[in-house]
């Protein structure tokens, strides 16, 4: 079975081999590019990589033009890293398709988890295809795919992720807290502001399926698809 292949770019060489060693140890491909162009370069010669963990802060081109750009053409998850830790600058990343942020310093461990994490929920390794389906909202995990009334509808991978969870805990309230937990990981230092920004994009994505992730005021979110 071929290796799954990671693009690690940051233009520290000692930051990329500390990154790289990590995920080397859990069986993955690890490729790796200094600055921007060249990891636009990489990412257009390797058809199949599965994941970009990019920084923010790099010559020639950044991290956010660089997410700009593959956003333009592939919903491979994207892990940013900034030695940052600007709200405003978080929001940015979200807003352009970011799937997760890790503010250096980190845990390499932390970071090979999330990778994992995000992994298994893209459905890389299985062969089973797995759907939701509640109130002509079809979620197939395995394939990414969300599609509303037969429609396919483009999600980013933390509105696809939110999306199923809303979807697998139909009826039930779910405090924002425990959204956190579940969609963002346990160690996510965030805060409403980033669950309410995802929820509002996810409505309106959805179009008049948005009425069924209903408000619970002072609380978080539940989905319900009768009145």
């Amino acid at each position: 079975m071929d290796k799954i292949k990671i693009l690690v770019v940051d233009d520290e060489s000692r930051m990329r081999k500390l990154v790289r060693d990590f995920l080397v140890r859990e069986s993955y491909e690890v490729l790796e590019a200094g600055d921007g162009e060249a990891a636009l370069d990489l990412f257009y010669q390797e058809k199949d990589i599965a994941l970009l963990i990019l920084d923010v802060m790099m010559p020639k081109m950044n991290g956010w033009e660089v997410c700009r750009e593959v956003r333009e053409h592939s919903k491979v998850p994207i892990i940013m890293l900034t030695a940052k830790s600007d709200e405003s600058d978080e929001l940015t990343g979200f807003d352009l398709g970011v799937d997760e942020y890790i503010t250096k310093p980190f845990s390499p461990k932390i970071l090979v988890a999330r990778v994992g994490a995000i992994l298994r929920r893209s459905g890389k390794g299985t062969g089973e295809s797995e759907l939701l389906d509640k109130g002509g909202i079809v979620i197939d995990k395995t394939a990414h795919m969300v599609t509303v009334d037969g429609n396919r509808i483009d999600l980013s991978y933390k509105e696809f992720e939110l999306l199923s969870y809303f979807l697998e805990n139909e009826g039930i309230a779910l405090s924002r807290e425990k959204i956190l937990n579940h969609v963002w990981n346990y160690d996510y230092f965030g805060d409403a502001r980033t669950i309410d920004t995802h929820v509002k994009k996810l409505r309106a994505k959805i179009g008049e399926k948005g009425e069924y992730i209903k408000t619970i005021w002072g609380m978080g979110y539940k989905f319900e698809t009768r009145s």
